[in-house]
């Protein structure tokens, strides 16, 4: 297989690519803002192919809530125009597959430009599969954690790298704020699933696990032996404080998360303590804490 993607910089982008590579398929074409192509030049700028593209991994976006809110064009710019710029490509190349990442926040009562943004995201996919016939796969994700560099302060990053220098762990909520964490390498075989089985689907990805976040900060503190202290703040704005997913649609093809929040938090550490300059590099980026995710 042939094919191109988009965020391959990124958590799920760099598992997936590693994964597709791994296992034989080519890529054509790859873009990541982190490189300096952003994927809204594809409408400004031809982009010659030499090869036929099967499928087309469509995984950047802007992905923050409390950030759209403050600043709703972001959402716009990255993942509505973002959107329409990728499938004009495929309609153009003739590329007759795409697999979408959305957000399990659609799910959600609560709406704000980020989420707004994934369900015109959503709903475009569809439209062009109807006027043109171009197949898609939609992902939803749910708080996805794993081992990397992080550049967009992940809850669960954030988690390790405070705890591994000390700092209070902070929680936006009370105690009883939950989240359903996915780890990378589940999230991925999801995806390699559903490419597998039939097409002009929508599935929600997750480990299956509603946790409470306070828990979690526990565990992470007292795993690591860290003198972290947890610090509770108000909830964000048109952020959900209960979340549990149903996966059963892509359980049907045959999904099991093997990685439960156990298992993954000790990944993890064991990352880290390899991997300390990633404690320095989120110091030195000034990241802020977000306890969204998709």
């Amino acid at each position: 297989m042939k094919y191109a993607i988009t965020g391959h910089r990124g958590l799920i982008g760099e598992f997936l690519k590693k994964r597709l590579d791994m296992e034989g398929h080519e890529c054509v074409l790859n873009i990541d803002q982190e490189e300096g192509f952003n994927v809204v030049d594809l409408m400004f700028k031809e982009t010659k192919l030499n090869d036929q593209i099967d499928i087309f991994f469509h995984l950047a976006a802007q992905c923050k809530i409390n950030e759209s809110i403050a600043s709703p064009m972001l959402a716009h710019k990255n993942n509505v125009d973002g959107i329409i710029a990728v499938l004009e490509f495929c309609r153009r190349h003739n590329i007759p597959k795409i697999v979408v990442a959305s957000t399990s926040r659609v799910l959600s009562p609560e709406r704000n430009p980020y989420v707004a943004s994934k369900v015109y995201v959503e709903e475009l996919t569809k439209a062009y599969s109807d006027c043109y016939g171009i197949k898609y796969i939609i992902v939803r994700p749910s708080t996805v954690y794993g081992p990397m560099f992080d550049r967009t302060s992940r809850l669960i990053n954030n988690f390790f790298t405070s705890a591994f220098k000390g700092e209070d762990l902070l929680i936006y909520g009370d105690k009883t704020k939950t989240l359903d964490f996915t780890y990378v390498d589940d999230f991925v075989e999801g995806i390699m699933l559903s490419i597998k089985n039939d097409w002009n689907k929508e599935y929600n990805i997750s480990g299956e696990q509603e946790e409470k976040v306070l828990e979690i900060a526990e565990q992470i503190i007292k795993e690591i032996g860290s003198s972290s202290k947890i610090r509770f703040l108000p909830p964000e704005k048109a952020q959900p404080q209960k979340v549990n997913i149903d996966i059963s649609a892509i359980k049907h093809i045959g999904y099991h998360p093997k990685i439960n929040i156990d298992k993954g938090i000790k990944k993890m550490i064991e990352w880290y303590r390899k991997n300390p300059e990633a404690i320095e590099m989120y110091e030195d980026k000034g990241m802020k804490y977000y306890n969204g995710g998709k």
